[in-house]
Parts: C-alpha cells; sequence; structure tokens
C-alpha cells in the first residue's frame, strides 16, 4: 500500500471570518421540521423550538430552505415576495425571534436565495407580462416565436418539456429553467441584478449569516438564444445516462446555463458580502460533467463565492472508488476554493436507503456514513433526519405534493419520500410533529426512530452523530488540514488528515465482511484514537477493520 501523491491545498489557519471553512452545517427544511399551530406544516415558531436541539448536535450552522411569500408551486422555490415571510411560516418577527435563538445558542444562520427564476405571482412578473414597453418588459428572458409559431428554441425545462411558455399578453415566450410558473429573471439586465442585490442586502441587515444561492449557475442565458447541441457520451459524460426519464439530460446545456457573464454577478454580490463581517455563501452548481470547473470558476481568487457543493456525492455510488475521485477530482479542479460535501439534501434519495443493501444494515450505514462525511476535507451538509438514520419514505401517488414526482410518475417517484416530517416523539402517530394532518405522511418505521426513543439508547444513531461531531472538534486536522489518499483494494478508503502535530490515519472498510490492511511501511500508528463509529484495531502494523466499520489513529 502506497501514498498518493495527491493531496489537498495547504492548510489555511480558520480565522474568526473563516468559520465556514470546515463548519458543519445543519439543512432544515421548514415545511417538515415541527408545526406549533396545527395547520399541518412546519412554521419558524417550530424551528425556534427545537434550536437548542440542533445545537446540541454538535453543529456550527444552520441553513433554511425556502421560508419567503410564495404560491408554493415548488414548494417555496417559486419566490413571490423575497422580502418577507410567507404566512403559512409565520411573520417576520418570528424569523427575527428565530435569528436572535440562534445566535445565542452560537449557531450561525444560513437561508436559501432563489434568484434565478421567481414566480408566475412575483411583481415584477405581473408587470413585465403585460407589455412590451412597461418599466420591467424586459426583466425577464422574453423571445420570439419561430415564423411557424413554435419556441424560439430546442431548450428544455429541468422539470420536463420546453423551456418556454406562450404568454397571449405579449405575443411572446418567456423561458422557464423549472416549472411554467418560474420564470427566468434577465440578468442581462443590470436594474434587475440590482433589484435581487437589494433584496440580499435586506437579510444582510437583519443579520444573516450567509446564503445558499440555489441553482448558482443558471443565473444567465446565451443572449443569441442558441440551440443545444445534442449530448455526446463519452468516458467525460459516463455519469450522464440518455436514458434518464427526463430528456434533459439529453442535451449538453452549452447555451441556457453556465454562462461566462455569470462570473461577474457573483463578483458583484461578494462585494456586498464583503461590507458585513463573517458572512458567507454556499452555491449550488449542477452543471453535468462540467460542476466541478465550475465549482473552480466560481470559488477562486477569493473574490466570488465562499464554496460550492455539486450532486457527486449525493447519487448511489458508495464505494472507495467513487468517494476518493470525486475528492482528487475537486482537488485538481479548484486550486484555491472550498467545498461542501453531503450524503443527502431535499432533493435526493435519502442516503441510508441509497447505500444500504438491507434494512437491517440502514443504522451501521448511517454512523458509517457520517464518520466518513466528518473526516473529508471540507464543510460539511447534514439533512435533518439523517442524524436519526431516516430512510426514504414511499409514499402513495394520490400523496404526492412535488411537481418533479406528478411530472414523471411512476418512472421517478419525486423528492416527496425525503420530506417528509421529522419526528420528534415515538409514541405519537405523526412523531410529535404536528397536532393535525402532516402535509405528507409520517411512516410507521420514522415514528419508531424518533428523538426521544434515541435519546434513551446510547447505541442510537442520533448519539453516534453527537459523538462524531464532538470528536471532530477536538482535532484541528479534520476541520481544514491537509488531506492525503492511501492506496488499498477497493473496498477500503483510507486517508491522512494532517495540520502541524495534528497528524490523523483513517481507514473505512465499506465491505460487508471483515479485513485486514497493511500499513504503508513508512507509516507508524502511535495511538488509536477512540473516534465514535470506528472499532478498528492495530497490531504489527496490520489495520483490522470490521464490516462497515472503521479506524482512526494518530500517526508517529
Amino acid at each position: 500500500m502506497k501514498t498518493s501523491t495527491a493531496k489537498t491545498p495547504r492548510s489555511k489557519t480558520v480565522s474568526h471570518d473563516d468559520w465556514w471553512r470546515g463548519a458543519v452545517i445543519y439543512q432544515v427544511y421548514p415545511r417538515s421540521f415541527q408545526d406549533t399551530n396545527g395547520d399541518g406544516i412546519g412554521d419558524l415558531k417550530g424551528i425556534t423550538q427545537h434550536l437548542p436541539y440542533i445545537a446540541g448536535l454538535g453543529v456550527d450552522a444552520i441553513w433554511l430552505s425556502p421560508f419567503f411569500t410564495s404560491p408554493q408551486a415548488d414548494m417555496g422555490y417559486d419566490v413571490s415576495d423575497y422580502c418577507d415571510v410567507d404566512p403559512m411560516f409565520g411573520k417576520l418577527a418570528d424569523f427575527d425571534g428565530m435569528l436572535k435563538a440562534a445566535h445565542d445558542l452560537g449557531l450561525k444562520v444560513i437561508i436559501d436565495q432563489v434568484i434565478s427564476h421567481t414566480s408566475d405571482q412575483h411583481p415584477w412578473f405581473k408587470e413585465s407580462r403585460k407589455s412590451r414597453d412597461n418599466p420591467k418588459a424586459d426583466w425577464y428572458v422574453w423571445a420570439e416565436p419561430k415564423p411557424d409559431g413554435t419556441a424560439p428554441n430546442n431548450w428544455l425545462s429541468v422539470f420536463g418539456g420546453p423551456g418556454w411558455e406562450w404568454e397571449g399578453q405579449r405575443k411572446q415566450f418567456y423561458m422557464h429553467n423549472f416549472l411554467a410558473s418560474q420564470p427566468d429573471l434577465n440578468f442581462h439586465n443590470h436594474e434587475v441584478q440590482a433589484a435581487l442585490l437589494d433584496t440580499i442586502k435586506f437579510w444582510l441587515e437583519r443579520g444573516v449569516d450567509g446564503f445558499r444561492l440555489d441553482t448558482v449557475n443558471y443565473y444567465f442565458h446565451d443572449k443569441e438564444l442558441r440551440n443545444n447541441p445534442p449530448q455526446v457520451f463519452d468516458e467525460d459524460t459516463a455519469g450522464l445516462d440518455a436514458s434518464d426519464v427526463n430528456p434533459y439530460g439529453m442535451q449538453d446545456h452549452l447555451h441556457d446555463k453556465t454562462q461566462p457573464e455569470n462570473v461577474e454577478f457573483l463578483k458583484r454580490l461578494r462585494a456586498l458580502l464583503d461590507k458585513y463581517e463573517n458572512r458567507t455563501t454556499v452555491g449550488e452548481v449542477g452543471d453535468g460533467h462540467r460542476s466541478l470547473k465550475t465549482v473552480g470558476t466560481y470559488t477562486s481568487g477569493g473574490d466570488k463565492l465562499h464554496m460550492c457543493y455539486t450532486f457527486d456525492l449525493l447519487g448511489p455510488a458508495f464505494t472507495p472508488s467513487h468517494i476518493r475521485d470525486c475528492v482528487t477530482a475537486f482537488d485538481k479542479a479548484v486550486t484555491d476554493g472550498w467545498v461542501c460535501w453531503a450524503f443527502s439534501n431535499h432533493d435526493v434519495i435519502r442516503h441510508v436507503t441509497r447505500f444500504s443493501h438491507t434494512v437491517e444494515e440502514q443504522p451501521k450505514v448511517a454512523k458509517l456514513s457520517v464518520a466518513i462525511l466528518s473526516a473529508l476535507r471540507g464543510s460539511i451538509c447534514l439533512y435533518q433526519g439523517e442524524e436519526l438514520g431516516l430512510s426514504e419514505a414511499e409514499l402513495a401517488f394520490e400523496d404526492l405534493r412535488d411537481p418533479y414526482g406528478i411530472r414523471f410518475w411512476p418512472s421517478f417517484k419525486g423528492r416527496d419520500g425525503c420530506r417528509t416530517p421529522m419526528v420528534w416523539k415515538s409514541g405519537d402517530e405523526t412523531g410529535g410533529f404536528s397536532s393535525g394532518k402532516p402535509w405528507l405522511p409520517v411512516p410507521k418505521e420514522h415514528t419508531a426512530l424518533a428523538v426521544d426513543a434515541q435519546e434513551k439508547d446510547e447505541d442510537s444513531v442520533l448519539n453516534l452523530y453527537r459523538a462524531v461531531l464532538s470528536f471532530r472538534k477536538t482535532h484541528p486536522a479534520m476541520i481544514d488540514g491537509d488531506m492525503a489518499f492511501l492506496k488499498t483494494n477497493e473496498d477500503v478508503l483510507a486517508f491522512t488528515r494532517t495540520k502541524g502535530e495534528d497528524r490523523m490515519v483513517f481507514m473505512f472498510n465499506l465491505r460487508r465482511g471483515a479485513q485486514e490492511v497493511q500499513l504503508p511501511h513508512h507509516m507508524t500508528v502511535a495511538e488509536v484514537l477512540p473516534m465514535p463509529g470506528c472499532s478498528g484495531t492495530v497490531a504489527d502494523g496490520i489495520v483490522s477493520i470490521g464490516a462497515l466499520d472503521g479506524f482512526c489513529g494518530r500517526l508517529g
């Protein structure tokens, strides 16, 4: 076994301004966290109620999915007022109270910003669609039909079908990357950029600590509206699937997103944030096989985004080679940027379902997953409920609320299975989420894993998460230390993390059977470290690791 020559960039001492570097971020999906008024939908007061629980996990920040005023066609990702709270979640005063309570507990607060598009109910779009000569006529992407009345070009919607919708008042098409009720803003118009930056300033002035930028590479479109070419499937696009349920993946999206003009806007955004102390941004990049290149561009130079995350670890693969390839590819593409890793979020099947071979092994997979995630170099995002080992919920078609799932059923069941309510009480039909009927069903198998039940079990997934995050805080190398992979067989993920005198080695066995691994001849383990979830041992240079288990040691 040899040490890989590929290493991550040199360590940087984390300053007060760099609190986000190596931070653990807990994602809250407000609709599903806690309902306090019995309407079956979570709210801001519910988040405030459980902030001590979140702080008790040992995380550094929370990320709130959208809570802005919205018709909820896409569960809040269709905003009709960027500067107010939707009544279903409460009032601005409730947000302010939640923010203060979080800060009092030492938690930073990051909020979603969905600025690539608005709802068609936003006042800006209502005015824009009226005519071709009103003050906001050019605030959205409008185009003439072809002579035969068809759409201006071949661009597709992520949610299925053409990326254009006819508007009879203007007798033009407007562009929408997502639902037809989510028209795309025209970022080529500087008035649009200024208005959006004003909405971000609104929340900065209220004291939020950062922004998760939804679809950050979708802001600009090609001014010439050129057709996208078909996707060529070769070794560079091996992760893409031409037979996917959505034909969106059959195009190479050269012209409808990831335009070069986006870089200058991100600089304007960063300049605004830099006027405030200790703020951060994390961008969501979905750019197919070019995602890492895009991340590198968006995070380089210290004048754009602070960090980004991609969908690399949000797929079905859970192998040492896949994780190693994702990390090394990031290091190769991103020279001075920072990454945020996650195994689950509100858009993908929960990872214990994706990674487990059987239901019985799900708790062990959950424990191993957080141990791996916490040891990777980068910041990490945890999605509500993963600390309980929640699996993907199986829902009937009539229970679905996700427009994407409804559109592609039954080939794809949508995203509602990972969005079901958080479970707090094991003896309650709704898991303690609501006194009314929850907006999505609460599976019985979830209520058995509720917080109150796991609190009493020393060996629970919840208590393991707390212990792992506590262990991580005591080792600077795990926060922002250098990282180098060790070559092993295909079932063991092995690497070192070093920062100053803090030198650690990690080995994770993803095989469903025990393994023995020979340490490199130049490497000596001075001490086996008690990392929770890792019970591997070492003797005479041989590391012994059980199935779905790990090893952590201090290097001599």
